[in-house]
């Protein structure tokens, strides 16, 4: 499962149990829900941590390669990465 997935599934589940607790307290829904999105980005903070930097690390990495490839892919259209020409081989059995 990505970091993504597990970090986003985590805030969720986060929010979800928040409101399940302000759900017993007697006030206006809007409310509950702003306070349950408040409460729940505050949880996470600490209590998501090494997820959230699983993601960050998967991002830097997947960004990392892009820009690695876009690199070689415009040094290529540029002929710069020319690869070097391999003397043909010949088979065993065609030696004769």
């Amino acid at each position: 499962m990505s970091a993504a997935l597990k970090y986003t599934l985590g805030r969720i589940g986060l929010f979800v149990a928040v409101l399940g607790g302000l759900w017993l307290i007697d006030m206006n829904v809007f409310l509950k829900l702003m306070l349950a999105l408040v409460f729940s980005a505050a949880l996470s903070f600490f209590l998501l941590r090494g997820w959230r930097d699983e993601m960050a690390g998967e991002i830097a990495e997947a960004s990392e390669r892009r820009r690695t490839e876009k690199e070689r892919l415009r040094s290529a259209l540029a002929g710069e990465d020319q690869p070097t020409p391999e003397p043909p081989t010949q088979a065993p059995d065609s030696q004769r």
